[in-house]
């Protein structure tokens, strides 16, 4: 262990000085970060009571996490367009704000659903070279947001991609970013390289299925970011994780007979929400047998839960890590960020892989092309 931890060290050292010119992305994780956009010449974009996201991947999982995480304290509305549907909201366009997101600028389910569904004001964020969505912004006089071309869409929830339409949601973007500090802390990068070794040993023993045991709702869209992050930096050359994502306790009772008795090529990363309210059992209307329940609220039952799913892996000798985030603000959130895109990153040069790219799936988008011309 003291070996491998030495290697992954190394490994961290190399990224944090960026000897990697990829690991440039790294620079989005800072404060001291400049964004392409100045805060005075967003403010005028505040207004908007609602905002429509056109975007697919990171270019909108990234977005959503955020507003789902942190939906409690947002004011406004916000709609997705993350992927080719029919189904449409009725919006004010007078006070909707349409923002288009692709880096290459060019991607097709973007370019499709923003031609039908964007009736608003528009707001663009693509790289700066010529494209569609660049040509089509020009010519409609838009405001554009340059999208570095050292960012990929799934690290880029620190930079423009993530941060403007957080502002713009009346968040603070510098809240996210605890980056300088993070990597000063001995926990924070303990658990780090601990958490990068485990998992590398877990793929070399053929644990290859990642399953996301979730038990709290609002951390649904965090990890489906989470999902395409692990699954399209790592899953190359005939390597990765296959990450699966299950909702506890409903998947108690459809899944979970399979990750305890079925084949054990699973480890498991439990996630959790400390901080929040929850309804509370009526006494008056338990029946007798049951008043174990009594002054339970549904928060402590699932609590029970997660505990009982713990004390039965380890007597089964199941792999598993648990993450609980103890406040639903732009800090914790910011850290699980940090947290997961350095972790990735670790693994990808752990497993000799570029963690940035992602050249496997340009052949569908190539196909589709060739059917449609």
């Amino acid at each position: 262990k003291k070996k491998s931890n030495k290697k992954i060290k190394r490994l961290f050292s190399e990224i944090l000085k960026k000897k990697d010119a990829n690991c440039k992305v790294i620079d989005t994780f800072s404060n001291n970060y400049q964004y392409t956009y100045d805060k005075k010449k967003i403010i005028k974009f505040k207004r908007y009571k609602t905002i429509s996201i056109f975007g697919i991947g990171g270019s909108s999982l990234c977005i959503k996490a955020i507003y789902d995480f942190l939906r409690f304290k947002i004011k406004k509305k916000v709609y997705f367009y993350d992927n080719l549907d029919t189904t449409v909201p009725k919006i004010n366009k007078n006070k909707n704000l349409d923002i288009i997101i692709s880096k290459s600028g060019s991607t097709l389910e973007t370019i499709v659903n923003q031609n039908i569904f964007s009736k608003s004001k528009k707001l663009f964020i693509t790289e700066n070279k010529k494209s569609y969505l660049m040509d089509l912004a020009l010519k409609l006089k838009s405001e554009i947001i340059e999208h570095r071309n050292f960012v990929g869409g799934r690290y880029s929830v620190l930079s423009e991609v993530g941060m403007l339409p957080a502002e713009l949601l009346g968040l603070k973007s510098e809240k996210f970013k605890k980056f300088n500090n993070l990597i000063k802390d001995k926990n924070f990068t303990n658990t780090l390289i601990n958490n990068v070794d485990k998992m590398h040993k877990f793929y070399l023993s053929g644990k290859t299925n990642s399953v996301m045991l979730n038990f709290d709702k609002s951390l649904i869209s965090l990890l489906e970011w989470y999902q395409q992050l692990l699954s399209e930096s790592l899953g190359k050359k005939g390597k990765g994780f296959f990450p699966i994502i299950s909702n506890l306790p409903k998947d108690n009772h459809s899944l979970m007979q399979l990750y305890l008795d079925g084949n054990k090529n699973n480890f498991f990363t439990i996630f959790d929400v400390i901080d929040y309210k929850a309804p509370k059992i009526n006494n008056k209307n338990i029946l007798s047998g049951y008043n174990f329940l009594k002054n339970k609220s549904i928060k402590s039952v699932k609590i029970a839960q997660k505990d009982a799913v713990k004390k039965v892996f380890k007597k089964q000798s199941l792999k598993f890590r648990n993450f609980e985030i103890w406040k639903k603000d732009e800090e914790s959130l910011g850290i699980i960020f940090t947290y997961f895109m350095l972790e990735t990153i670790l693994l990808g040069k752990l497993m000799k892989l570029n963690p940035f790219d992602q050249p496997a799936v340009e052949s569908i988008k190539k196909e589709t092309k060739k059917i449609l011309s």
